[in-house]
């Protein structure tokens, strides 16, 4: 089975999480897109919803949905979102489409994060996706020096803009270990804006599509 259709059925069984009057947050990429086309089906237990990124702002509000202000929500119940790369415990790298800030904002918020990947993303470690960071433009050379002192090999992502205004720098070469740890290091280096290590933001729920079935896995 091909990974469109992987993800096609990580994003439909997510569907069953969204329970009656939920705040929903969702992500951004191309798993979430097909989330947001069958979104129509549980549109009746939907009260709010937050995006994480001004395209899927725009997909929702294509699809006839209105999308709120966090700051109106507050806390959302549930924040349904895709990976670069994800372990078996839980830890992921998210941000390949540059909506990492706003991703780690909102699951940050949320009170439970599910996350829908075909069979491709699940590793053994975290690295071999390249960690996208967010980066405030005049730091860029700071911050790139910083992480070769890590370890990393960072990348300016050129013709690239986030919501935010700011840069992404994509580091290569890591082999994350220990993603807690890098992800304070990574943390404490001014003009970081933020980073794709999701490790304090854990999925509590992986959905993974792989061949015909989906596997479930709780983080308890």
């Amino acid at each position: 089975m091909n990974q469109e259709q992987e993800k096609k059925d990580a994003a439909l069984a997510s569907l069953t999480y969204i329970q009656d009057d939920c705040n929903l947050g969702l992500g951004t990429g191309s798993t979430v897109k097909h989330l947001i086309e069958n979104l129509h089906t549980v549109r009746e237990k939907i009260n709010t919803l937050v995006s994480s990124s001004e395209e899927t702002t725009c997909k929702l509000q294509d699809a006839g949905f209105r999308v709120d202000e966090l700051s109106n929500i507050g806390s959302p119940d549930l924040y349904i979102d895709g990976a670069d790369e994800v372990t078996r415990s839980f830890y992921m790298i998210k941000g390949g489409g540059g909506a990492l800030t706003r991703e780690k904002i909102i699951a940050a918020a949320s009170k439970k994060i599910i996350c829908i990947v075909d069979s491709s993303k699940i590793v053994d470690v975290l690295g071999k996706f390249p960690l996208p960071v967010e980066v405030i433009p005049m730091a860029k050379s700071y911050v790139a020096r910083e992480i070769i002192t890590l370890g990393g090999q960072p990348e300016f992502r050129h013709e690239f803009i986030t919501d935010n205004s700011n840069i992404i720098l994509d580091v290569h070469n890591l082999t994350i270990i220990d993603p807690p740890e890098l992800e304070k290091k990574l943390n404490n280096i001014p003009g970081i804006v933020s980073h794709g290590i999701f490790a304090s933001n854990a999925a509590n729920v992986i959905l993974v599509g792989k061949n015909d079935e989906v596997l479930t896995f709780n983080n308890q």
